[in-house]
């Protein structure tokens, strides 16, 4: 959720974010009216309570004709106090839906418009020439014993997999490479749950533009989770963290389920858009105003990872209207795709400012001692699409595939795959 204080200090501000992502700035107004109606309804109870104290400490010493009359405002007083406490109440939940329902201020320089309309920041690598015809990942894929499609189908149904052989290992030797470059960062490695509760899912901003994308388990009240962000977000929720030795620092390992709502007929080939897979993901508590600086960090060992799997890539920032409802501003690392000849996705980092966290009630006490909401950060380290992009750059003219010499170690030291 959005501060309150920025919306009652600079509402333009909210509405111009709103309309940058080409969502309603009406419901900026929405939710100034919710806000005022809540406070009205507060200050309303409020000032009845203190009445009714007063009068209650009048009565005590009243006699006679005055008790009496004391006693039957005090009942009349008592059906207001209970009135006005059940309209409180009442706004209370006006207000939250209303704030829910406003995404994140998006950060200044985000470009405006749609998916399309991402700026590059720049190209690192240059797309390799073949002096023979490329294969595809699921070709090079199925030399290698690297994934069976046909029986992953045949078992759960379209866009599911099984990794079997070198395409297991290679899974494995990604996520083990990510996680030893987290840890020796300083991040703590966490396997978390991948069910969650409606409230963490929701506090994450994921139950709402794009709820379609989340599998439920209606018999439990159970939720899928589509990143261990999620889970790592609820935490530490209704906590008050500690800060004095810097940011708190996860990198989660879990298995993500998406249902790819509204994807049909997109690359339906391949592993590239699936409803399973696996991801390292970074994810980090700290200070608001240290929220950039972090950003800037997740995207630097994002782009090292990037490096040690030796790919051309490009870093975009991504367009105000395709950024998810809690991110103000998202980084992605877009790596070459020799077959398909363009840039996909493999890395994303997200701030989402105090978005989350205010949903959460995770806070943190500042040096005067107060609690303040505490900024959550996100960044992809490694998944299980990273396999496309591997085999396909560093293919050879036998089928064979090149490991990348970082990967090496966590491979057993193989240098080549060959084909079955």
């Amino acid at each position: 959720m959005i501060d309150l204080k920025t919306l009652r200090d600079d509402p333009e501000a909210v509405r111009a974010s709103q309309r940058a992502r080409g969502e309603d700035a009406s419901l900026v107004d929405a939710l100034l009216s919710a806000d005022e109606r809540r406070r009205s309804a507060v200050s309303r109870a409020d000032n009845l309570r203190a009445e009714q104290k007063q009068l209650g400490k009048k009565v005590g010493k009243a006699k006679g004709e005055e008790r009496e009359a004391l006693l039957a405002r005090a009942k009349e007083l008592s059906a207001q106090v209970k009135e006005a406490e059940a309209a409180q109440s009442e706004a209370d939940e006006e207000l939250v839906r209303a704030q829910k329902a406003v995404q994140n201020i998006v950060e200044p320089d985000v470009p405006p418009g749609g998916e399309d309309d991402y700026a590059v920041l720049k190209h690192v690598g240059v797309p390799r020439e073949f002096d023979f015809e490329i294969k595809d990942h699921v070709d090079l894929g199925n030399a290698l014993g690297a994934f069976d499609m046909e029986r992953g189908a045949k078992v759960s149904g379209a866009r599911f997999y099984f990794l079997t052989g070198i395409g297991a290992q290679l899974e494995l030797a990604l996520l083990n490479m990510a996680a030893a470059q987290a840890t020796a960062a300083g991040f703590s490695l966490v396997v978390p749950p991948v069910l969650v509760r409606p409230e963490i899912m929701d506090g994450t901003g994921f139950l709402g533009a794009h709820s379609t994308e989340v599998y439920r388990l209606e018999a439990d009240d159970l939720y899928l989770v589509g990143t261990s962000e999620v889970p790592l977000a609820g935490y530490h929720s209704d906590e008050i963290l500690d800060f004095s030795d810097g940011p708190l620092r996860y990198a989660g390992w879990s298995t993500c389920f998406r249902r790819e709502a509204g994807s049909y007929g997109k690359d339906t080939r391949g592993i590239i858009r699936v409803h399973q897979f696996n991801k390292l993901e970074m994810f980090v508590y700290c200070r608001e105003e240290d929220a950039r600086e972090e950003h800037q960090r997740l995207l630097a060992w994002e782009e090292d990872m990037m490096a040690k799997i030796e790919v051309p890539y490009r870093v975009i920032d991504t367009a105000a209207g395709d950024l998810g409802a809690s991110a103000a501003r998202k980084f992605d690392c877009e790596a070459w795709v020799p077959s398909q000849q363009t840039y996909r996705e493999l890395t994303s980092t997200s701030n989402c400012t105090t978005f989350q966290a205010r949903r959460l009630n995770t806070r943190y006490r500042d040096e005067e001692g107060r609690t303040r909401i505490a900024a959550t950060l996100n960044g992809t380290l490694a998944t299980t699409r990273w396999i496309v992009a591997i085999l396909e750059n560093h293919q050879q003219a036998d089928g064979s595939v090149r490991v990348p010499v970082a990967l090496r170690p966590f491979l057993g030291g193989r240098e080549v795959l060959e084909p079955k």
